[in-house]
Order: structure tokens, then sequence, then C-alpha cells
């Protein structure tokens, strides 16, 4: 009979405080910005392709469109994104980047800087994102 793997040998483990530990490392840029990460993550999603719908966002970021929503409003709050009415489908929200939103997210960019704290060089930092991304977009498919 095989032992069970210690907590250091487990995938999952490795990544839940890889994850944690990135956060903390973007903490005190994004406390800078007035951002949470969260609300970064919709930024981004936006700066890749503005204009999206609050369900696009929500699926972009693999997350329940009542979880983007309140994001979406402070964003909004803070002058960052607009909200509006689709007027072919009233449920449906596009969402916008303000040009104070632009400018936030262009001045986000130094958060990949701080991933280089870690020492790992940027072609390792990608190929890393690659193994992750892969690893994931694979878990969604099993899914």
């Amino acid at each position: 009979m095989a032992r069970p793997l210690t907590l250091d040998e487990h995938l999952c483990f490795s990544l839940y405080g890889a994850s944690i530990a990135v956060n903390r490392i973007y903490k005190p840029v994004l406390d800078r910005l007035g951002l949470t990460y969260p609300q970064y993550l919709v930024l981004t999603a936006l700066s890749e392709e503005d204009g999206q719908t609050v369900s696009g966002i929500a699926d972009r970021l693999a997350l329940e469109s009542s979880t983007v929503t309140p994001l979406v409003k402070r964003l909004e709050a803070a002058k960052l994104v607009t909200r509006t009415r689709n007027p072919r489908d009233e449920r449906q929200v596009n969402v916008a980047l303000t040009d104070k939103g632009k400018k936030l997210r262009i001045d986000a960019q130094c958060l990949t800087n701080e991933l280089l704290k870690s020492g790992l060089k940027p072609p390792q930092l990608i190929a890393l994102n690659k193994q992750v991304a892969d690893l994931r977009d694979r878990l969604a498919k099993a899914l």
C-alpha cells in the first residue's frame, strides 16, 4: 500500500499557497491603486475586450454573475467603469472602461514586476503560467 501524500506533495496545496503568496505580494500595489484583486481582474478582463456584459466578464473570470455585479458596481462608484443596459435586451448590463479606468489598468501593469521578486526570470514565469493555464483548462474540460 502506498503511503499517503504529505501536504507539500499535494499539487492543490502548492497552487493554493502560491495563489496566497501572489495575492500578498500584489496587495501593497493594489492598495496604492485603490483596488482589490478581484476588481483588478475585472479591469484586466475589460482591457482585453471592452464593453463586455457582466455575464461575459463572469465567464472570463470563471465566476458567477452575482459575484461580478457588486465588483462592477464598486468600480462604477470609483468612476473606473460605466454600466449601461443593453437596449436590445434589458436583462444584460454592458460594462465599459472609463478613461480613468484605462489609465489605472495601465498603472497596474507594474504588478508583473512584483512576481520577479521571486527570483524567477520572465521566460520561467511565462512557462510556469502556461503550465498552470494548461492544467486549469484540462481540469475544466474534465468536468
